[in-house]
């Protein structure tokens, strides 16, 4: 299940341009001591999330996770990063606390140069934080003509109960897997392992709407429907698949997929660790030494030049001709409607909501008067 854009309910929303939400967001981290070059980057990830839809995990994270985390002094503005091995392809490297939205970007940057040189590059990170979107990351493989695969932990933060079990053990774990596809229309698939991330039931809560029936549950298995409940601790979130008669051991298993590649393997903070056995049910624990498992595949040191794209374009293009069912929607693959909408957005602005336009005015967007469209 990929997560798909948020694009309804946006006739209250206020427009900006993408250009100016940038601009904003690398002045803002620039103020808040990130060197010039990674706050433009960071703020190239940050703004990923608004462009392609991704609301939970785009400037809604601002004022609520990053500055909070760079006041608190977990994240590290100056902080560099340290490769504690070295083989050539691959490479273990600790993050040091530095902001997650640039050193993920540099270890996808990283493994895709490795990948250039040997077919294959691998870069393992401990000591990071949150890095926004992971298909921001492994988009940036692809977009080298690689194949790029990018999954996180989420430190010692325990989010997620396994099924069956009374407490909570593991985040949201995402998964991002990206490559060449049509022009651009690149595939990237971008998932949490549980039913949504967190952050879609905040952007929620914080909107005053209800979520769908499925994606959080009470003590009891019911289906809670108040994104409250999950901050209050009255309700958790499903794995993917749902419960364990209808395949919740799947994403349970992905999770755990996640959590081996991403943190094991680096030596990174886990969510299965002796204090997960002391919480009482709910949400615990803090997002600190997160890990990160990046990839690249370079096809085209594996095969001939250009067979590998010319076969992806076949690939993708006929799952596009595939007919429509009989509810007449187009069949598309992961990534193609999130090119869509960033290439409209590009164009035409980025909506936000009410409350978090209020919150960038506050921090310094200039407030053009855009309106609601």
């Amino acid at each position: 299940m990929t997560l798909l854009p948020e694009i309804a309910h946006s006739g209250d929303r206020t427009t900006v341009s993408h250009a100016d939400l940038h601009a904003f967001t690398a002045r803002v981290f620039a103020e808040h001591g990130i060197p010039d070059r990674r706050a433009h980057l960071a703020a190239d990830a940050l703004c990923y999330g608004d462009l392609c839809g991704f609301d939970s995990h785009g400037l809604f994270n601002l004022a609520r996770l990053y500055l909070p985390l760079l006041k608190s002094g977990r994240i590290d503005p100056a902080a560099q990063l340290r490769a504690l091995t070295d083989l050539g392809a691959c490479a273990v490297v600790d993050a040091r606390r530095a902001l997650g939205l640039w050193a993920a970007a540099e270890a996808a940057d990283s493994a895709a140069e490795r990948a250039a040189e040997h077919g294959i590059g691998m870069v393992s990170v401990r000591g990071g934080t949150h890095f926004g979107c992971a298909g921001f990351h492994a988009a940036r493989v692809a977009d080298r003509g690689m194949i790029g695969i990018v999954a996180s932990n989420c430190g010692g933060q325990r989010i997620a109960r396994p099924p069956l079990g009374a407490l909570t053990m593991l985040g949201t774990n995402p998964l991002s897997v990206a490559a060449p596809a049509l022009d651009d229309h690149p595939f990237v698939l971008d998932m949490s392992t549980t039913v949504v991330p967190t952050g879609k039931v905040r952007v929620a809560a914080s909107s005053g709407e209800r979520v769908p029936a499925g994606w959080l549950t009470d003590d009891t298995g019911a289906a809670v429907t108040d994104p409250a409940e999950f901050d209050r601790g009255t309700a958790h979130l499903r794995w993917l698949g749902g419960d364990p008669d209808t395949g919740s051991h799947k994403g349970f298993g992905l999770g755990l997929v996640v959590e081996l590649l991403s943190a094991l393997l680096p030596g990174a903070g886990l969510g299965p660790a002796p204090e997960a056995l002391h919480g009482d049910g709910g949400p615990h624990g803090r997002d600190d030494d997160i890990g990160y498992f990046v990839l690249a595949i370079a096809p085209d040191l594996l095969r001939p030049e250009g067979e590998f794209a010319a076969d992806a374009r076949s690939l993708f293009g006929t799952l596009l001709d595939c007919p429509p069912a009989a509810s007449g929607d187009a069949v598309r693959y992961p990534g193609w409607h999130e090119a869509e909408l960033a290439a409209r957005r590009r164009r035409d602005g980025v909506p936000l909501r009410p409350r978090l336009h209020r919150e960038l005015v506050e921090l310094g967007l200039p407030d053009t008067g855009g309106g609601a469209r």
